[in-house]
């Protein structure tokens, strides 16, 4: 470790409702800086789950992207994005396309699909005047404090994401397939165990059935990984839902969830799921400069609403395909 080495644990700011924070004075090279540093930075996620750094001063995309790569090498190209992104280099992205007054509730990367992202990387190039945290919740502690009724039964069958791609709402079929060749995407779907229908207007609808439940792979402790409250429809505002319903039909809404067996959650339980992940948010507004790393399997992320410009860019890193992801739903052979 060289002499501008990360200052000890126990000066990493540790405080209630904020994710642990650590000051750094900004090095002369950002890139250099976080691979020298990157072992440390690395034992800082894993005993917290995340950590935001602050001192690093990044301004650039590119070299944000190579502050990226120090600190986790080859970046994940996404595939099955909900909504789109620009794209900054290889594996660098923008934050989800959503409107800014609507918050992103809190969610695990792509927890969908069978490989998913361990390791979330976030840069603030602009932070906006106000509102926009990108904050965070500790996957085993909303476990713990679910109704075991409700967790152990997602536990035990999984949850159900229902999908209809559209021009208009979401990510389009080539932002989410990374091709609109309707013979790649058919490949993929059954690689991926992903049920999928063709419609007769061309358009694409699939399901796939996941695991709400896992192990985390390094302590092996139980994690509440999933999107079902986000992808959901009564998380969407109301005038919003009410709008996609009224356009789309309640078959045929961009995105939704279910339980396994296809019965629709109820919006009391959303409810009950996103207030038990507010009571355990931890959040801290972004200022210019700052990085952050977040176990995408332990912590759950969100978006809030925001005013003013806001530019954070984003990294997917260390693919995991977790044991209990569940990938049982039989796949179309049509």
């Amino acid at each position: 470790m060289s002499s501008t080495s990360l200052e000890p644990l126990s000066a990493v700011q540790l405080r209630p409702g904020r994710p642990p924070i650590l000051h750094v004075e900004s090095p002369e090279c950002a890139s250099t800086w976080a691979a020298e540093h990157r072992e440390a930075l690395r034992a800082q996620v894993t005993e917290h789950g995340v950590v935001l750094v602050r001192g690093l001063g990044l301004r650039e995309a590119d070299q944000v992207g190579a502050v990226f790569a120090g600190l986790a090498g080859e970046l994940m190209a996404e595939r099955e994005a909900f909504a789109p992104r620009q794209i900054h280099g290889p594996g660098l992205y923008s934050s989800t396309a959503w409107p800014t007054n609507q918050p992103m509730c809190m969610h695990h990367e792509l927890s969908y699909t069978l490989e998913c992202p361990g390791l979330m990387l976030f840069a603030c190039l602009e932070a906006p005047s106000e509102g926009g945290a990108t904050a965070v919740a500790d996957a085993e502690r909303v476990l713990q404090a679910l109704p075991a009724t409700l967790s152990e039964r997602f536990e035990r069958e999984g949850w159900l994401l229902t999908r209809s791609y559209n021009d208009e709402i979401g990510a389009s079929v080539a932002e989410s397939f990374g091709t609109d060749d309707p013979a790649a995407i058919e490949r993929y779907c059954r690689a991926h165990a992903i049920d999928f229908a063709w419609q007769p207007d061309g358009s694409l609808r699939t399901r796939q059935l996941r695991g709400a439940v896992v192990r985390h792979p390094l302590t092996g402790r139980r994690c509440w990984f999933n999107q079902i409250a986000f992808l959901n429809e009564w998380t969407l505002a109301p005038e919003v839902r009410e709008y996609l319903v009224d356009v789309y039909g309640e078959d045929g809404l961009p995105f939704n969830t279910r339980f396994a067996d296809s019965t629709p959650i109820g919006e009391d339980i959303i409810q009950l799921i996103n207030s038990t992940y507010e009571t355990h948010t931890a959040r801290e507004p972004w200022q210019a400069g700052d990085l952050m790393l977040v176990d995408n399997i332990r912590t759950a992320h969100s978006r809030e609403a925001f005013t003013g410009e806001r530019q954070v860019l984003v990294a997917m890193a260390e693919p995991q395909r977790l044991a209990d992801s569940r990938p049982t739903v039989e796949v179309a052979r049509s």
